[in-house]
């Protein structure tokens, strides 16, 4: 599957997080139980505390780190896109988050910061920027379906 929920079950589309960047959230994770088992047997060691609870440390680290993957590759997503708008998760910077196609006036590319990006100019003067290589899809795939999206909106308006 590349992230895309099937078109012909319904209007509503989940596009996934990109397999690279729950790669990234998850070796984070990893470093951090890492860190923390250090600091605790460290700990264990300067004041006599009990050495058996370093592995359980390390093991409900592990657990939760273990648990967000697994959430991440199955029910996590990035944009959720249907007839009314769109609403946008896991992404920092992002803008207005959730919106109505009604709203939005515009759709562009643009690359902030060096990024690209699906930009959806809003009728207020507010934006709401979708970085692609987020996005487990094609980019041009993205955004033609947001296009089209804000197209059968704009026709429902007339």
């Amino acid at each position: 599957m590349n992230g895309v929920s099937d078109p012909h079950s319904s209007r509503l589309r989940f596009y996934r997080l990109a397999p690279t960047f729950a790669a990234r959230v998850v070796g984070l994770g990893f470093v951090v139980v890492a860190i923390l088992t250090f600091g605790y047997a460290a700990a264990a060691f300067a004041w006599s505390w009990p050495a058996d609870v370093i592995l359980l440390v390390a093991g409900v680290g592990l657990a939760i780190v273990l648990v967000v993957a697994a959430w991440l590759r199955s029910r996590a997503y990035v944009v959720r896109l249907d007839d009314l708008g769109y609403d946008v998760r896991l992404v920092r910077g992002v803008g207005v988050a959730t919106g109505r196609w009604e709203d939005v006036v515009e759709v562009a590319a643009a690359d902030p910061r060096g990024v690209a990006c699906l930009v959806l100019h809003r009728r207020d003067g507010t934006a709401t920027s979708i970085p692609v290589e987020m996005i487990a899809a094609p980019s041009d795939s993205f955004a033609d379906d947001v296009r089209d999206r804000l197209t059968r909106a704009a026709g429902r308006r007339d």
